[in-house]
């Protein structure tokens, strides 16, 4: 038992301490090699994706050119709002964006559609449902709503509202 641990105890030592020079070296060749064949690598790398060494000989994909969105102004709305005593009025200006330029014809011919849709909605509000931002938010659901059943297809992006104040 004696010669065993003799002999686990002597190749331990041997492979414990490698000489200093041995450390030394490794050091020294990942220093003066390594290092700067990393930093030539990334160097070409980054001169290769500006364009400078031939990548951009393929032509550039160009963005599509998005069309300006259209908007359709709507006429005032001024209804009195349904609830007790004092009465309440509702002073709405409302502006539409419209798909393209080819729908807003199509938005003047169901336009009476559209005016009853929206007048006979909005004077069954009562002054509690235009509270905060959820009253807004449908608001607006309820008017998109309309626009779709009165032009029987959907025209209409968003309705944007431009003064809305109740009295």
């Amino acid at each position: 038992m004696a010669a065993v641990d003799a002999d686990i105890s002597e190749d331990d030592v041997e492979g414990a301490a490698p000489p200093a020079k041995s450390r030394l070296a490794g050091k020294v060749l990942v220093l003066y090699v390594g290092l700067p064949l990393l930093l030539l690598i990334g160097a070409g790398v980054g001169v290769y994706m500006s364009g400078i060494l031939g990548g951009s000989a393929e032509p550039e994909e160009v963005a599509p050119v998005v069309a300006a969105p259209v908007y359709y102004d709507m006429p005032d709305f001024l209804v009195n709002l349904a609830g007790p005593p004092p009465q309440h009025y509702l002073k709405m200006r409302v502006s539409l964006q419209v798909r393209d330029k080819e729908s807003v014809p199509l938005i003047e011919a169901a336009m009476p559609r559209i005016m009853d849709g929206f007048q006979t909605f909005l004077r069954e509000l009562r002054p509690e449902d235009l509270e905060g931002s959820q009253g807004m938010l449908n608001l607006r659901e309820e008017l998109m709503r309309r626009l779709a059943l009165a032009t029987q297809e959907p025209l209409v992006k968003d309705v944007l509202f431009k003064e809305i104040i109740v009295q």
